[in-house]
């Protein structure tokens, strides 16, 4: 597995409450350059940069971010928007408390609600697996597999920690064969992208890949 190998397995994130256009139009830039599997951005940019991209990227955005606790109906809405400004791809932050509340019903319609609108785009669900048990992660492996939903997210990146190769490995061993996964928050470089590929993973959610292509400070991956 060669560097542009992971590359093609990352989304090109940048989510940070200070991101201009400047700073987003050279995220898409890079990754068409690199040839990342998408760009993850902020609702705001999407219909922005979908015209700028073209058919030469895919935008990925996000919804309920970063806490979550907002209603189903304005998750719904969000992905709504997102897909007619022209998101590719939805990453959604369940509803933590009602998870821990054990009110699973309300955690699974509200997954399957926003699965519905976004209809035949891929939809990933990022449960935060920093604020979780072990039985907690185990139970959203159960109701993303029965969601409908298309990938189980580990982390939001903006929490207390980020992915793990032991939450990766919890995941490959318990989401059905319908479910992909992704790692995202705290993937720093190649060696650790390539582990989380080999555990399971098929996407991961970072920047810090591509900015090492860029500082050519990637010499001895291998």
């Amino acid at each position: 597995m060669n560097t542009q190998d992971i590359l093609s397995h990352v989304d090109h994130t940048l989510l940070l409450q200070t991101a201009t256009w400047p700073e987003i139009q050279a995220l898409c830039d890079d990754a068409i350059k690199y040839q990342t599997a998408s760009v993850c951005i902020p609702p705001c940019y999407v219909a922005r940069a979908k015209e700028y991209v073209g058919d030469r990227m895919v935008i990925c955005t996000v919804i309920g971010f970063p806490n979550g606790n907002m209603t189903t109906a304005a998750k719904v809405f969000e992905t709504q928007d997102a897909i007619a400004n022209g998101a590719d791809e939805i990453d959604m932050v369940i509803n933590i408390g009602a998870l821990k509340n054990k009110e699973y019903d309300y955690v699974l319609k509200e997954i399957k609600a926003i699965k519905q609108a976004c209809g035949e785009r891929i939809l990933k669900v990022i449960i935060e697996t920093c604020l979780l048990t072990e039985e907690e992660k185990i139970v959203m492996c159960d109701l993303v597999t029965r969601s409908g939903a298309d990938y189980i997210k580990t982390s939001t990146g903006f929490s207390t920690a980020g992915a793990t190769f032991e939450d990766i490995e919890l995941f490959a061993k318990h989401v059905g064969p319908n479910v992909k996964i992704k790692a995202a928050g705290g993937i720093s470089n190649f060696n650790d992208a390539r582990k989380y590929i080999e555990l399971g993973a098929d996407r991961l959610g970072t920047s810090r890949l591509v900015k090492l292509m860029k500082s050519q400070s990637y010499d001895g991956l291998y």
